[in-house]
């Protein structure tokens, strides 16, 4: 398997779509998520939030990710802060708390 996979876990786009409104609406910024990678390129992760079935996040390294640290691998389980919304694609912006906090004080 590559280093880098697309979602292959997403919900259905569709359902993706007509969630959207519902998802913004019970999302907005400043809100804490946790889930799951369900997917890995390299300019960020996939991440299926947690409690909402049809959220897709986005966490996207450039800008966020401190350039010491590693992309989460798949699977892992991940927290982070929602910061925007891609109503284009549907995705909601996510910036990682293991990004936001750095015990080595770079």
């Amino acid at each position: 398997m590559s280093e880098f996979a697309w979602p292959l876990e997403s919900p259905p786009p569709e359902e993706v779509r007509q969630s959207w409104p519902k998802t913004v609406a019970a999302l907005p910024a400043g809100t804490h998520v946790t889930g799951h990678v369900i997917g890995r390129q390299r300019f960020g992760v996939f991440v299926q939030i947690k409690g909402h079935a049809n959220a897709v996040g986005l966490a996207e390294v450039r800008g966020n990710m401190p350039h010491h640290m590693e992309l989460p691998q798949l699977g892992a389980e991940v927290g982070g802060w929602v910061v925007d919304h891609a109503d284009h694609n549907h995705q909601v912006k996510i910036r990682l708390d293991e990004w936001t906090a750095d015990p080595a004080g770079r």
